[in-house]
């Protein structure tokens, strides 16, 4: 299925389903599988509001988050489930997106899990709303590019549908994990997402800029889900400060740069989807084109750089137990940590997953074993280079399903 922009999301679910009687104690997702016309009605009021897609109520409906919350061993069930109220209520209204998020959980030597059981995670889920029949997949309020690249790999692995990724920022243009919005813009953009951008954290007013600087690196439509406004507390009662028809007036300065998915997030309201609906009608859709000036951008987990594509291979350096002393030996002015993985161990693999976090520089894989450069590929939360005589029929694959840059 091809995406059409410009497209028009849904608003909040989470405040307005406390609206409709959520109020905590268990997941929202086990409150909607006991209450489903709450779910039904609020995703009446956006599509009758003018939304393209709803999103499923399946945000946190993957095993670590459901464990928090005592369910075990019920992802599928209810992913099949929530998927299944939602499509079967829109009825071809409008799309149903297949909503996944955060796990919570951090890769090693942060935390305490592979990246290999971070995909297994996500595979399920996708595995379960791909069964159920979801339109595409949104992977939203992203925090961390690892979680994130675990999802959109995962979802690969069980589905053509479109992907949109998603994050929040915070006012320096970072995630809550460090990594700036455009490194991710462009991790996610070579991987072949369908749509990329922000939601959550701040009001349309305060996305702008952050919009902005993506502009200059997007090859694919933005997207822009703010909140209404900031929140503030009244008599004991959290509100939203941005109105309908204020959140709607920014609505063609985000198109101007680049945005062609469209929606609010928390403290919004059917009516500011409908104010939404009726700017968008009336605003041109401008597909990003951004201009590298001959730069080839690549990307570790937390950095954007520009490289010239006449690069020259510099000091080559091993895989093995002392990466992190080497990454600490590379000078300022070194374009890159140019490192060879060895066939004959897969013992790189373990250095790599390690130490990953020391490399502060766009790395470039020397490597003649596809399978080991692949394993490689997976475990980088970067955009990585290649340099080697590798045929075109083992590199392309990986060009595009991890973004390589060949």
């Amino acid at each position: 299925m091809e995406l059409h922009f410009p497209i028009l999301l849904d608003g909040a679910t989470g405040t307005e389903l406390q609206k409709k009687g959520y109020a905590g104690g268990i997941s929202t997702e086990q409150w909607v599988l006991e209450h489903p016309e709450a779910i039904c009605e609020l995703h009446n009021e956006y599509i009758e509001a003018g939304s393209d897609v709803v999103y499923a109520p399946t945000f946190g409906a993957n095993r670590v988050k459901l464990e928090e919350y005592g369910v075990f061993n019920q992802v599928t069930e209810c992913n099949h489930r929530l998927a299944k109220i939602s499509l079967d209520n829109a009825k071809g209204r409008a799309l149903v997106a297949g909503d996944i998020s955060q796990t919570g959980l951090f890769l090693k030597p942060i935390g305490n899990t592979s990246f290999q059981e971070m995909m297994e995670i996500y595979t399920e889920q996708a595995k379960a709303l791909e069964e159920a029949g979801v339109d595409l997949y949104v992977v939203e309020t992203m925090t961390s590019v690892s979680e994130t690249r675990a999802a959109v790999l995962a979802i690969r692995s069980v589905s053509d549908r479109p992907i949109v990724v998603s994050f929040t920022a915070e006012a320096n243009g970072r995630t809550l994990m460090g990594s700036d919005i455009a490194a991710a813009l462009v991790i996610f953009q070579s991987m072949g997402v369908d749509a990329f951008g922000l939601n959550c954290s701040t009001g349309p007013d305060q996305m702008i800029p952050h919009i902005k600087r993506l502009q200059k690196y997007a090859e694919v439509p933005l997207l822009a889900k703010p909140n209404a406004g900031m929140p503030k507390t009244v008599d004991g009662v959290t509100v939203y400060d941005c109105g309908p028809e204020e959140l709607a007036s920014y609505t063609k300065d985000l198109a101007a740069c680049g945005v062609g998915i469209f929606g609010s997030c928390c403290g919004s309201t059917r009516d500011h989807i409908a104010a939404l609906r009726q700017e968008i009608d009336q605003t041109q859709f401008l597909r990003p084109a951004p201009d590298f000036g001959g730069k080839i951008p690549v990307a570790t987990e937390k950095e954007l750089f520009l490289l010239p594509e006449d690069l020259e291979i510099g000091k080559v350096y091993p895989c093995d137990e002392n990466l992190e002393d080497y990454c600490e030996e590379l000078e300022d002015d070194d374009d890159a940590l140019f490192m060879t993985l060895e066939i004959r161990s897969n013992e790189d693999l373990d250095n790599l997953e390690d130490f990953q976090y020391a490399i502060t520089l766009p790395l470039c894989i020397l490597c003649q074993d596809g399978e080991l450069l692949e394993e490689a590929l997976k475990l980088y939360q970067g955009r990585a280079m290649y340099a080697g005589d590798l045929p075109e029929d083992v590199l392309v694959p990986l060009a595009n399903r991890y973004g390589l840059v060949i």
